[in-house]
């Protein structure tokens, strides 16, 4: 998880790691592929169709349609959407079409998935469900790491380590509830601040 507070500059550094910009200075080595999945799924979910969405990404690889659909169909079943296949987008949650967009991302084989402040716009069922379906993926995938920017504190103890920015510059970084510690401590001495 990559934490801050906002203009911290998490979500820059996600899309520099993304390829989506260009540093100003310094030195960039992020293993490929990667792939980034957006806050708003509606900025990434656009085909009329699970399947058809989640096969969109993979026309720009050399797949025979049997390669396509198996990917599909391993790539839905790990973020638990298999069911929904046939289904329209547009009648998906928010939860579940944030899924669909993870699904996308690693039907590509992606080896670092970059996650942009995914639960945002969801309830709290659906934040449950794109948590839980991206835990699951790195737990049980092989050599796949995700980077996952949140503001939730909740969504720590999904993480098996944390990075802390301000000012963009790396504060601290660790075990997630060392990093939730820090957080704690610097909310309690701001509202401290703010009463006096």
């Amino acid at each position: 998880m990559l934490l801050g507070p906002n203009g911290s500059g998490k979500s820059t550094l996600l899309k520099i790691l993304a390829g989506l910009l260009n540093p100003t200075d310094g030195y960039l080595d992020v293993r490929k592929p990667r792939s980034f999945v957006f806050q708003n799924p509606d900025h990434q979910v656009v085909m009329p169709t699970v399947k058809d969405d989640v096969a969109f990404g993979l026309g720009k690889f050399n797949l025979t349609c049997d390669e396509v659909s198996l990917r599909v169909a391993n790539a839905l079943d790990v973020v638990g959407m298999y069911d929904y296949i046939q289904r329209p987008v547009q009648t998906l949650s928010g939860g579940q079409k944030q899924r669909v967009a993870i699904a996308g991302a690693l039907a590509e084989a992606c080896k670092v998935l970059l996650l942009d402040e995914l639960t945002t716009f969801l309830d709290e069922k659906d934040q449950i469900g794109v948590v839980t379906a991206v835990k699951n993926t790195v737990k049980g995938s092989k050599g796949i790491t995700a980077l996952w920017v949140t503001h939730r504190l909740e969504e720590l103890k999904y993480a098996d380590a944390a990075i802390y920015l301000e000012g963009g510059r790396v504060v601290m970084h660790g075990e997630a509830l060392a990093v939730m510690d820090l957080i704690e401590s610097k909310q309690q001495a701001y509202i401290q601040r703010m009463n006096s």
